[in-house]
């Protein structure tokens, strides 16, 4: 009998990315799963969106030459039945209904990656009938074997309560994105995605990667009942950044993290830079910063006057960068 599997993905203003990611879920060849979307007060309408795509109204357009082309083509067969929560309602669980094939709840604020998907964490716990949890990042789309390889991984590893996938990105698929997760330098508070854009074909062993591992990526884990009872939801104090090798330290003590190498997720991160001139977006480097200290006040505690210093001299940097950048541009334009 298979494992019971509910597959959480958070949307905010990205619907398009959503169902792209949900046409590649209702290919997987694991049958025994149903599927929680939460919705952090996106302003694009993309849960009546998302609901018009379950009912066969909207279709999702990858351009046939693209490597992902058949990963949402042809369109799975629809209507999908879906049922549409608020908050309070979703972390119930619902309990007096069958769940459907895909559960929308509407958040009511952007709570952030913890938080928006603790929403979906708690309707599951409530209905209190699965054995594992895949968080999957509404950018991705999965191979049709992509769970399947993951629930049999952990399945091999009793000791383990995440599990992480092989992500390639999404526009270069012979590409690593990541192999599972990072290592992370306490000293710096900076981590590292293993195997980050080597060619797939390099990809470093499971055993390698479980051995180097310290924490799993956030855009594809699974995760188990076991963890989530005995180490709790994600920590909410971050918003951004972080919540994931947090959320690994925290159950560090009594579940191993494990690695499907047989589990491909493609996501979609710049194979270049995403960066403008001015360097990342000002608010996300501002929770960035601050995640970081976040992270090493609460495990690495030795380390935090050296964190608090390069955190100081690289948000100098940031500003310096943009005001040289704002310079040029007023040369110019003037």
């Amino acid at each position: 009998m298979n494992k019971y599997v509910y597959i959480l993905i958070l949307n905010w203003n990205g619907w398009g990315d959503t169902i792209e990611c949900l046409e590649s879920v209702f290919r997987l060849d694991y049958p025994d799963f149903r599927v929680i979307v939460c919705d952090n007060a996106s302003g694009d309408g993309s849960l009546e969106k998302i609901g018009a795509w379950a009912e066969g109204r909207l279709d999702v357009y990858v351009p046939p030459d693209h490597p992902m082309h058949d990963l949402s083509f042809p369109p799975v067969a629809k209507p999908l039945d879906y049922a549409i929560y608020d908050r309070s309602m979703a972390e119930s669980g619902c309990t007096g209904s069958a769940a459907p094939a895909i559960t929308l709840v509407r958040t009511g604020a952007n709570l952030g990656f913890a938080g928006g998907n603790n929403v979906g964490l708690r309707h599951a716990l409530a209905r209190d009938d699965f054995d594992y949890i895949w968080l999957l990042n509404n950018d991705t789309v999965a191979r049709p074997d992509a769970l399947s390889q993951m629930v049999r991984r952990m399945e091999e590893r009793p000791d383990a309560g995440i599990c992480g996938s092989l992500m390639p990105y999404y526009d270069a698929p012979d590409v690593i994105w990541t192999t599972g997760g990072g290592t992370l330098n306490r000293w710096l508070a900076k981590s590292h995605s293993i195997d980050n854009r080597k060619p797939l074909a390099t990809a470093s062993s499971r055993e390698a990667v479980e051995q180097s591992m310290k924490y799993v990526a956030g855009a594809s884990m699974l995760v188990s009942k076991a963890f989530l009872r005995n180490i709790g939801l994600m920590s909410e104090e971050y918003f951004l950044y972080f919540e994931e090798p947090d959320w690994c330290f925290r159950g560090r003590e009594k579940f191993a993290i494990a690695y499907a190498d047989g589990s491909l997720v493609y996501h979609k991160v710049g194979i270049s830079t995403s960066r403008h001139d001015e360097g990342p977006d000002r608010s996300a480097e501002s929770y960035f910063f601050r995640s970081q200290i976040l992270f090493t006040a609460k495990f690495f505690p030795i380390a935090l006057p050296v964190v608090v210093l390069r955190v100081i001299a690289n948000r100098v940097k940031s500003a310096c960068r943009r005001m040289v950048c704002r310079r040029r541009r007023q040369g110019v334009t003037a």
